[in-house]
């Protein structure tokens, strides 16, 4: 946990937030604070600052922290980066959504597809947002505080066909990625490295050939990350960090 957060209404009128819970353990257990000392804290989609801790009481389990925040830097920008991830395993999922997360995306699209198991829609880290500890995660690790949006759609084609087109003129790009794409992100992007972008990485097993040429149809372009076949969690990694690489991030 590189950055504490917390929720903009847990700060009190009078600029205190208590905690009882895993980040009060982690104040005490891992950075071993005592009454005066400070820490970097934040708050979820808002601004970034200092937690200076004025009390510890109790002890183990209910130890309660009581800090005061202020606020230091302004709220972040939006991240220009945004994901289309064919839904994956669950367990898989989590690590995405926290990895993901650390290497900064604004919205994170999870949809259908031809290998996506129709029975990971019913997963319960769908429901009711039980997936956004693990972006809370990602932003802890990341230092940063803009909570990417999560949109399930559960049918592919009215995602590509009617979606799809209320949203393209957001992004200078849009890219599909497939093994058997023709050049690779650096090929693709030759001097254009500015504005934003929308990725596609396919379920596992991939993309079929029709939602390939379907991606193509709305303007996006395949790109390939070379002969490997890689699994979900690794291709939206290495994504992520080519762009951020020759974007000079």
């Amino acid at each position: 946990m590189n950055l504490l957060l917390f929720e903009s209404n847990e700060i009190k009128s009078d600029g205190t937030v208590s905690l009882q819970d895993r980040r009060s353990a982690h104040i005490i257990k891992i950075l071993g604070c005592k009454p005066g000392d400070t820490i970097r804290a934040g708050v979820i989609n808002g601004p970034v600052g200092t937690g200076e801790i004025l009390s510890i009481r109790g002890k183990g389990k209910n130890a309660e922290v009581v800090m005061r925040f202020s606020a230091t830097d302004g709220q972040p920008e939006h991240p220009a980066v945004d994901l289309i991830i064919g839904l994956v395993r669950p367990i898989m999922l989590k690590r995405v959504l926290a990895q993901v997360t650390s290497l900064g995306v604004g919205r994170i699209f999870l949809i259908n597809g031809n290998r996506v198991e129709k029975s990971f829609f019913n997963a319960s880290l769908l429901k009711d947002e039980n997936y956004r500890p693990y972006l809370v995660q990602g932003l802890e690790q990341a230092k940063y505080t803009r909570l990417p949006q999560v949109a399930i759609h559960k049918c592919f084609k009215p995602f590509i066909e009617d979606f799809i087109p209320t949203i393209t003129g957001d992004y200078q790009r849009m890219l599909v990625a497939h093994p058997g794409g023709s050049a690779d992100l650096k090929q693709r992007l030759e001097s254009n490295i500015k504005g934003r972008t929308l990725f596609a990485v396919g379920p596992e097993g991939g993309w079929v050939d029709y939602e390939v040429e379907k991606f193509i149809e709305h303007s996006f372009v395949p790109v390939s990350l070379g002969r490997r076949v890689l699994r979900t969690d690794t291709a939206v990694v290495a994504l992520l960090a080519q762009l951020m690489l020759l974007q000079g991030e």
